[in-house]
């Protein structure tokens, strides 16, 4: 007889592809079936680079493409390949309106007969600077709708993140996990590359209240206004119980995703160096923050929601602090401090 280890895997496996429908299905009459297509479509983009991720050194990809994007950071390579691949899906998918990427310089506004009524930001390829060193890296994307009295502009995606109707990143290492929300909770889901499907491995995430660890990049410590550096003193250095633990990959989506899970705070403040913050609003912020929150976190800037944020441009950038209630809310006591 088997033991309870060596049980046969369930027949009844929950994929991606079948959990949105699901969603569409629990919408009615309502649904149009348009952002399971887009979903569907993005999750086939996921599949593709995370083949390339995984031969990139055979087949030559790593290393640098010889361009800059319109961050003024160099291109990898692999960075450009995903980018294209993403813009050539979200147009052929014939539900997008706007795409924003990391790595252009301006919106694309979709041609009138492959227009759709969705907007699409994302980063392509977020950490490609760890790409060399096979490192985690990921794909970031929130969506938007299209407002109704319009027909795909840039103000479709110069709103707040909390008019987004799904977010969701995609996260290539030992495995390709890709984790979504479309409003109604964080799923997470895990690639079977023998099947070609993303199966369902980590229903309804819930992030802990608190956490024990910490994921700041403390090599720019000493450009840390005071709320920050006297937060991460009280977590350090605490006058009772045990300190937290630092933990600090250089992949957003790798460290958003270990706190997801585990919970702690992620924090990316501006300072004196970055007066503006180093992370991008709509592509990483927006998402994450969207991710965040739908998971039972908070996602601030120190002083203010960042769903809150209106944008200004397409490449804004803010400050990012994200994590576990408690922990968020500990740090906002510094910021509140301060301002007193």
């Amino acid at each position: 007889m088997a033991s309870v280890s060596e049980q046969p895997p369930s027949t009844d496996l929950i994929t991606l592809s079948r959990h949105v429908m699901d969603d569409q299905l629990r919408l009615g009459a309502a649904a149009t079936g348009d952002l399971t297509l887009l979903l569907i479509a993005i999750q086939v983009t996921s599949k593709f680079i995370a083949t390339n991720v995984r031969k990139a050194r055979l087949i030559n990809l790593v290393g640098l493409a010889g361009e800059t994007n319109v961050q003024g950071e160099e291109q990898k390579k692999l960075d450009v390949l995903a980018n294209d691949i993403m813009v050539n899906a979200l147009r052929a998918s014939g539900k997008t309106a706007v795409l924003v990427s990391e790595e252009l310089d301006n919106a694309i506004i979709i041609e009138e007969k492959n227009r759709g009524k969705y907007c699409v930001v994302f980063d392509p390829l977020d950490g490609s600077s760890n790409i060399d060193a096979g490192v985690n890296i990921g794909t970031i994307f929130g969506i938007y709708p299209v407002r109704p009295d319009s027909d795909g502009t840039i103000g479709d995606v110069l709103r707040p993140g909390s008019e987004m109707v799904a977010a969701g990143y995609t996260m290539y290492g030992s495995s390709a996990n890709l984790v979504l929300s479309t409003g109604s909770g964080v799923n997470g889901y895990t690639l079977d590359a023998a099947l070609g499907e993303f199966i369902l491995t980590h229903p309804d995430i819930k992030i802990p209240s608190r956490g024990k660890i910490y994921s700041f990049n403390e090599g720019n410590s000493m450009y840390f206004y005071p709320p920050v550096t006297n937060y991460l003193n009280s977590i350090k250095y605490p006058k009772t119980g045990s300190p937290y633990s630092a933990r600090y990959i250089g992949s957003m989506v790798a460290d958003v995703h270990r706190t997801l899970l585990y919970g702690g705070i992620f924090g990316y403040p501006d300072d004196k160096k970055s007066k503006s913050g180093k992370l991008r609003l709509l592509y990483e912020a927006f998402p994450m923050a969207f991710l965040t929150e739908q998971a039972g976190g908070v996602a601030t800037t120190g002083t203010k929601r960042i769903l809150d944020i209106m944008p200004t441009s397409i490449h804004e950038r803010c400050s990012v602090f994200l994590g576990s209630r408690d922990d968020v809310q500990d740090l906002t006591k510094f910021y509140a401090s301060e301002r007193a």
